[in-house]
Formats: C-alpha cells, sequence, structure tokens
C-alpha cells in the first residue's frame, strides 16, 4: 500500500502548555525539501527545538519539534506543508519525485497594493500584519510622508493563496484593512503590477561605507566590529565515521529561524542530507550533526570545497540579519539586510518584526522601501527605513538597533 495523501504532513498537538508540537513529513524526497518546509515553520513563527530527517534518496521521513502560539493555525501549516511536498501516487504505483521538474517554478503573480491613509503611529505594523495573517507575501514596498500628513503606501505583493485576482478576495483585503485602520484609510486600490511599476522600484544608493560596514563576508567581522552578531559557530568536518557520507557538526547560538538558515546553505551549495539531527541545548545553544553527499552522490572531500561551505556557514550563523542605524546628514535610517535563497525567495517575517520592534519603542516612519541588491556577488534584500526626528545620540542609536536585533533573531 502507499501513503495516502493527507498523511504526508501529520500533526500531533500536546495538551500540555509549553510542550512541543510534533510535525512528521513523510513524502518523496527532492534537494532543499527541508529548506521549504523550514521557511514554511518559520513563516508560521515557529519555533524548531529538535528535528530529525532521514532519506534513501527518493523518499525522506522528517520530523520537528515546534513551539507555537495559542494564535497558531495548525489546519492552515499543514496545507502549505503539504503543497511544499512533492506530489506522489497511491498504492504500489508510486511516481518518484524528478528534481528537475522543480528547478524553475513558476513565479508568482506579482500585486500592487496602493493604500492611502492619514499617518498615525504604528500605521506600517499594523498593516503589516492584516496582510500576514491574510497570507499576502510583501515583496518590496515604498511609504512616503506628504507635508499634510498623508501617507502613500505602494506594497508589492504575493498571494500564497494565488486568488488575489478575484474580486472577492480584494474585497475581503479591503475589508480587513478597514477594519484595523478605521478612519485613517483613505483608500485602496490592488492591481497588477505593471512592468512600468517593477522597473521603477529600485532602491536608493547604498553608499561604499553602507556596504563595507554591513555586507562584510567575514564571519570575524562580526564579532570584531558589530554587536549585532552572534559568536562564530563551531563546524567540524569528518569524512572517517561514514563510507559514503560527510558528517558536518555544528554548535552554535540558537536564534530564531536557525535550522531554515543551515537548510537554505546546503540547498544553496545543492548538497543533499541523508540523515541528520539538530538539537536544542541548554537556553542558548544548539546543535547540529547532517550526514551529507553532493549533488553527484559522492562525499564532500574536496578541501577548497568544505571551507567554502564552513565559511559560509559560519556567516549566516554569526550574522543572520545585519542591522545598523546611520545618520545622513539630518536624517536617521534605520537598515536592515538578509541574504536571498538562490530561488529568489526572501526570508519570512522580517518587515513585520522590524515594524513591531519600532511599535514597542514607539517610533515613526516617514517613508521605508524594500529593494534587493547584488553585493559581494549574493543577492541581499535589504529594508531602508526614515525614522522621525528625535535628539539622537549614541544611547537611544543603540536601543533601537538592540530592539530591532532581538525581534529579528530572538523568540519572544
Amino acid at each position: 500500500m502507499g501513503i495516502l495523501v493527507d498523511d504526508a504532513v501529520v500533526i500531533k498537538r500536546t495538551e500540555k502548555e509549553g510542550e512541543p508540537v510534533v510535525v512528521t513529513v513523510n513524502c518523496p524526497d527532492k534537494t532543499g525539501l527541508s529548506c521549504d518546509l523550514c521557511r514554511v515553520i518559520l513563516l508560521f513563527g515557529l519555533n524548531v527545538v529538535r528535528a530529525d530527517a532521514s532519506t534513501d534518496g527518493k523518499w525522506c521521513y522528517l520530523v520537528f519539534w515546534v513551539i507555537g502560539k495559542p494564535s497558531t493555525r495548525w489546519s492552515l501549516l499543514k496545507k502549505r506543508l503539504m503543497e511544499v511536498c512533492p506530489s506522489c501516487t497511491l498504492a504500489s504505483s508510486i511516481s518518484y519525485f524528478r528534481d528537475e521538474l522543480l528547478q524553475n517554478p513558476r513565479a508568482p503573480q506579482l500585486f500592487l497594493l496602493k493604500l492611502c491613509s492619514y499617518g498615525r503611529h504604528n500605521l506600517l505594523h499594523d498593516v503589516a500584519e492584516v496582510l500576514s495573517e491574510l497570507e499576502l507575501t510583501i515583496e518590496r514596498v515604498k511609504l512616503s510622508t506628504t507635508p499634510d500628513g498623508k501617507v502613500m503606501d505602494l506594497f508589492f505583493i504575493t498571494d500564497i493563496r494565488e486568488l488575489l485576482h478575484t474580486q472577492m478576495r480584494k474585497e475581503d483585503t479591503f475589508y480587513q484593512l478597514r477594519a484595523v485602520l478605521g478612519d485613517a484609510m483613505i483608500s485602496c486600490e490592488i492591481d497588477i503590477a505593471t512592468s512600468e511599476f517593477t522597473s521603477s522600484s529600485q532602491g536608493p544608493f547604498l553608499s561604499d561605507e553602507i556596504i563595507e560596514g554591513m555586507f562584510n563576508l567575514e564571519a570575524n567581522y562580526s564579532i570584531r566590529d558589530n554587536t549585532s552578531a552572534f559568536a562564530v559557530p563551531l563546524i567540524v568536518v569528518d569524512n572517517s565515521l561514514s563510507p559514503s557520507h560527510t558528517l558536518i557538526q555544528i554548535s552554535c547560538h540558537d536564534h530564531k529561524g536557525l535550522v531554515y538558515d543551515v537548510m537554505r546553505t546546503f540547498k544553496d551549495y545543492n548538497m543533499k542530507i541523508s540523515h541528520g539531527r539538530s538539537f536544542k541545548k541548554g537556553e542558548k545553544e544548539y546543535e547540529l550533526e547532517l550526514f551529507i553527499v553532493q549533488s553527484d552522490g559522492k562525499k564532500l572531500v574536496d578541501q577548497g570545497k568544505q571551507s567554502s561551505l564552513c565559511c559560509r556557514l559560519q556567516l549566516e550563523l554569526s550574522r543572520p540579519l545585519r542591522v545598523a542605524l546611520i545618520s545622513r546628514g539630518p536624517d536617521t535610517q534605520l537598515i536592515v539586510a538578509n541574504q536571498v535563497e538562490l530561488s529568489g525567495k526572501g526570508r519570512p517575517n522580517v518587515f513585520y518584526d522590524i515594524t513591531h520592534a519600532l511599535k514597542v519603542l514607539n517610533r515613526s516612519i516617514f517613508s521605508a522601501e524594500i529593494s534587493r541588491y547584488t553585493i559581494g556577488g549574493r543577492e541581499w534584500e535589504v529594508y531602508i527605513m526614515l525614522l522621525d526626528e528625535a535628539e539622537w545620540n549614541d544611547a537611544l542609536k543603540k536601543k533601537i538597533e538592540d530592539m530591532v536585533w532581538r525581534k529579528l533573531v530572538f523568540w519572544e
């Protein structure tokens, strides 16, 4: 007998508060599947405290122990995880997944949400929260405040449900925004983003000083010159324990999205994880033991490739995101950056976490942009926000940087 489609993802909840929920995935395998699953789990705001993985190259079995929230929509999580899993047939006629079929997945339709409103505190975070609940992903944004206090927001969004082309979905979005913004909302329109808008959505200029300070690709640089960073992780490569696999052992500081960051790195390097486990150790530490092979099925023995992979992992786990508060003349800008998957997918919930941090600090945003830049041979997603006027000093800047950093990388 084959495995029923509905059984590909099983979520076992516990009645005891604070105990992990067990998410089991049993489906055909593909390169990067663990990364795609972890991205969905991070999108739902779940903390992976333990994970086990095993595959024979055709079929995989993965188990995640996750900590959720009372508001977690578990049935929706199962649906989204199912959509990531490669399709399979029933009974003995199982058709195993072919990697090449998903090498170039269809890009989601990009829509432009034009929102005009009266300016008020926390408006941007409230909008981000509504769009997140509706499963509308913010790809880029441009926000500007007019002299008379009105705010014009341009959100370039994609719809996880792929229904935003319908009038019913648009009207539901309008209704939800109106319910939260109330009389502050003046008008709202949703249309397909034309090439005219997308071609003119290039981000502002980044100076050499900003690029050198924020996008340095040396892991040790983060500890030496930047407080928004973790200690460089310990990584051991061992080819002596298995005749067919390379063992990668990682010991590092835990952070939000850690397992996703590791799996994203292996996916970008086209490495396959045959067996592995990861677990939280104490309050702050996390350990991973992964048996991997290259795309050709062979062990990773080349010293140059080993060094490249280890350096990348050290960088991703010590500085998963970059945060800086920069003065440009009379203006003060908050800049946050994260690397993008080679597939083009950005990191989930970054915009939400940034605006949440500023909401906690009661700081207003005069303008905001999300853009992508190619720096150091990698694509980066960069968030640039012009903050309200204040009596800026080093203590206030550090307070804002620390709060944004904590919201981005620590679980509440």
